[in-house]
């Protein structure tokens, strides 16, 4: 059953659902991350709102989703030619 959740981002609240505690402790790290992003631009940049740097903590998420998962892939691609490597290797040795 859905539990609802209260975040805030950039100072404003809201409230979502989390069907489990897992997706709630995700919703409240990426709450974190998306914050702890927005106070270091607001640093970098005075006098910019947050409306106006929100778009630049969205694309740094998506690249760094994106990173992941080419290393998630590249992983996957590493880990099956080890698993070929190794089958290989014990069909030799029959």
């Amino acid at each position: 059953m859905a539990q609802r959740i209260t975040i805030r981002l950039a100072g404003k609240e809201y409230i979502l659902n989390a069907d489990s505690q897992e997706e709630e402790r995700r919703i409240r790290l990426a709450a974190e991350s998306v914050n702890s992003r927005l106070s270091s631009y607001m640093g970098s940049f005075p006098g910019h709102k947050d409306t106006e740097l929100m778009p630049f903590v969205a694309l740094n998420e998506c690249i760094a989703r994106l990173s992941a998962e080419e290393g998630k892939k590249a992983l996957e691609d590493e880990a099956a030619k080890l698993l070929a490597d190794t089958l290989s290797y014990l069909d030799s040795k029959k």
